[in-house]
């Protein structure tokens, strides 16, 4: 994982609006349903790591003062007084022993080549042994992570790692944010928060997968989250696939004469004209007016509603008495 100020793009004295600002405009350049580069989903989950530390501003002074690793990971400081200098030994750098490399370095630097590869011996001995006896790679309590490790026979084939589990989660949005193509903020069952783009076209129980933010693995990759979309009902609006249908009030004597009237959309109040005569039930089609796809955007289905007169007409009771053959 590389340094997540380099990974955003951002100086290391960057304000949190600045950090903000750097991963909302690389997160729509880099979201799977947006970018044709088929390292996409990588680079998006790589971003989403690098804004969890950065975004929060407690991990990121964790990281700046070496605590956590660039996956947010606590350092491994290696042993006290090993080497001869503690965590800060030979071979370990200013944050100590980093994982097996620094720690080989680290063993070196104090014992020399052949010492080193004795204590290793030691220590991961009977693990080298196991992984050695069922062939190269990680079978069940292997290390598939070590480079090299080849059993007899195996003919110099790998076993994959184990990768880490896939955990579910979901991510409630509405029409508006659906519209505007908003990135929301989804807390994970791992505990990650991690910026979600609300993708184009999405439908109410469509899962969207994220790549690699899901449970870690010891040596293999982490999981995976699949993100199930619940889009919430409005007071106003039902939608049908890209289409939004809309009731309009419309006063009896509009709907008689004819009338320019206001209707409601997404993106705010629109004017519609409607002819003379029109009925109840009658839907106009506004064009563009729906929700976005990811090859145009749908349409408004505004289906007129006719509001009768708070007091009764007497002219009005008098032509719905002649209509209906009553005498007065």
């Amino acid at each position: 994982m590389r340094d997540p100020y380099d990974v955003l793009g951002v100086s290391r004295q960057a304000s949190e609006a600045d950090i903000k600002k750097a991963f909302r405009k690389l997160a729509k350049q880099h979201h799977p349903d947006q970018s044709k580069d088929p390292k996409a989903s990588a680079k998006f989950a790589e971003l989403n790591t690098a804004y969890e530390i950065l975004g929060d501003a407690d991990k990121r002074k964790q990281f700046d003062r070496g605590e956590i690793d660039a996956e947010g990971k606590p350092r491994f400081r290696g042993f006290e007084g090993f080497g001869g200098g503690g965590a800060r030994g030979a071979g370990a750098g200013p944050q100590g022993f980093e994982g097996f490399e620094g720690f080989a370095r680290g063993a070196r630097g104090a014992a020399g080549a052949a010492g080193a590869d004795d204590l290793f011996s030691q220590i991961f001995g009977e693990a080298f042994r196991q992984a050695e006896a069922r062939g190269a790679g990680a079978g069940p309590g292997g290390f598939g992570g070590f480079s090299g490790a080849r059993g007899p026979g195996a003919g110099g084939s790998r076993r994959a790692a184990a990768k880490g589990e896939d955990v579910e989660a979901t991510m409630s949005v509405t029409l508006e944010e659906i519209a505007a193509g908003a990135t929301k903020r989804v807390r994970l069952p791992t505990g990650r928060e991690v910026e979600v783009m609300v993708p184009k076209g999405v439908s109410d129980g469509q899962v969207i997968r994220l790549r690699g933010l899901g449970r870690a693995s010891p040596l293999g990759e982490p999981g995976d989250v699949m993100l199930t979309v619940e889009i919430a009902p409005h007071e106003r609006f039902s939608k049908e696939g890209a289409d939004l249908r809309v009731r309009v009030p419309v006063p009896l004597e509009d709907a008689i004469l004819g009338a320019s009237v206001r209707v409601p959309t997404l993106g705010g109040a629109v004017e519609m004209k409607i002819p003379a005569m029109s009925s109840g039930g009658r839907t106009f089609r506004l064009r563009g007016k729906g929700l976005p796809t990811k090859t145009g955007t749908g349409d408004l289905l505004a289906v007129l509603e006719i509001r009768l007169p708070e007091e009764a007409d007497e002219a009005l009771m008098e032509y719905a008495r002649r209509k209906r053959g009553v005498k007065a």
